[in-house]
């Protein structure tokens, strides 16, 4: 299994100095390759090889012009080749947007590999540089003496944080145990007004990061925009926003880290809906507070929590009328708006908070799909339809609904696709 520890970075003054131009040379061979591959394929119509590049790039270094491309460790220039042809690889596979160029203002990064770096007693030393970098290990339970990397990505962000990235090769002997049986089961639904609603009625309330911070961060941005473009006070500016938003991001992913940690911990099963979250944020109304919930990244770490603890995940069809069909009895509402935050079941005259009912429904469905072992990703019809959620759609008759004792039933075999776990 392969794993990475991300640490905080320290640079000296001259190793910044070595860094920061590094970065500049990645960033110059990247942009200069991909237009070169750009006008190669509009003039002869043909793709262009990863060993295409990396002649490309030997011929760059010779032309005279550039020949600052020796200062820097020849690395991490044939590492950007690298991910540039993953990046193409992955576009032409349909896994990905179409490679753009990169920013000075961005997020900038550097990846080295074995061969440009030395890891001794549990310090780093980068080529062309003298002393290690110093860094600070925030795990206390895993010796740093004790990894060996394979890769290293020393990386800077807007707001002038350092940070590298150690990719190890873990053994299983290193893999932690499974958490010890609950016996609980949770299913969760995911909302704006409370981030999450669990089937035992519980709410998690939506802390709404970016609110909170948006009258400081659009002063912050008109500030910036006043500054000369260029000039030293326009660099600071332009620092203070992006401050800004990591503070919005930190808090965010703590939040996220500290939710999923707590349900993974509580719950064996843990049952999501596979929500469209791209086509959600079309909403434009919405899509600020969808963006801000980061449900996406919410799932991703129930995703590896749940795989590394020996839980169960399943994610449910997100076509699923779980709102509209009641938990007590099965009745299916032929109609509920989205206003409606409560209703009264016409066939049983039970009374349901909207999300709780839904987050219960989710719950129902997760258990039949894990105990006849159906596969819960979305297929057939669910995947060309509209990204809306279901409580918008018409409400289609004769869509069963799981009971306690039908758990076995695979009704769901035809709905829904793969578990996550």
């Amino acid at each position: 299994m392969r794993t990475a520890y991300k640490v905080r970075v320290y640079p000296a003054p001259e190793q910044a100095a070595v860094l920061n131009r590094t970065f500049g040379c990645v960033r110059l061979v990247w942009n200069t390759v991909l237009a070169w591959r750009q006008a190669r394929y509009r003039a002869e119509g043909v793709k262009t090889s990863y060993a295409q590049t990396d002649r490309y790039l030997t011929e760059l270094k010779r032309d005279g012009g550039h020949d600052f491309l020796y200062e820097v460790s020849s690395v991490p220039l044939q590492q950007a080749l690298r991910h540039q042809h993953t990046a193409f690889a992955n576009f032409f596979a349909g896994r990905a947007k179409y490679p753009r160029f990169k920013s000075r203002h961005g997020r900038q990064s550097a990846t080295y590999t074995r061969s440009a770096f030395r890891w001794r007693d549990g310090r780093l030393y980068l080529a062309k540089m003298d002393a290690p970098l110093e860094f600070v290990w925030s795990w206390p339970e895993r010796d740093p003496t004790t990894i060996s990397p394979t890769t290293v990505t020393v990386s800077r962000d807007p707001d002038g944080r350092w940070y590298a990235s150690f990719a190890v090769e873990t053994e299983n002997a290193t893999e932690p145990e499974p958490a010890p049986a609950t016996g609980s089961h949770a299913g969760i639904d995911l909302g704006v007004s409370d981030f999450a609603v669990l089937s035992t009625g519980k709410k998690i309330r939506n802390p709404r990061h970016l609110e909170r911070k948006a009258r400081n961060l659009a002063r912050y941005q008109r500030r910036m925009a006043r500054k000369q473009r260029g000039s030293n006070n326009r660099a600071k500016a332009r620092a203070k926003v992006a401050r800004a938003h990591t503070k919005v991001r930190d808090a965010r992913a703590d939040f996220l880290h500290r939710t999923s940690t707590r349900l993974v911990r509580d719950h064996d099963l843990i049952v999501i809906e596979d929500l469209n979250v791209k086509g959600m944020i079309r909403n434009r109304s919405l899509a600020r507070a969808i963006s801000d919930a980061g449900w996406g990244e919410f799932r991703r770490q129930l995703e590896y929590k749940t795989a590394r603890a020996g839980r169960r995940l399943v994610v449910i069809d997100r076509w699923y009328p779980s709102s509209k069909t009641c938990s007590a009895c099965g009745h299916l509402l032929t109609t509920l708006s989205l206003s409606t935050r409560h209703w009264t079941c016409p066939g049983c005259g039970t009374r349901h908070d909207r999300d709780v009912n839904a987050a219960k429904n989710i719950l129902a469905a997760g258990r039949a799909v894990s105990a006849c072992g159906a596969d819960v990703s979305p297929q057939g019809s669910s995947l060309r339809r509209s990204a809306v959620k279901q409580e918008a759609q018409p409400a289609r008759a004769g869509i069963p609904r799981p009971q306690a004792g039908e758990e076995a039933n695979c009704f769901t075999r035809r709905r829904a696709g793969s578990s996550v776990s």
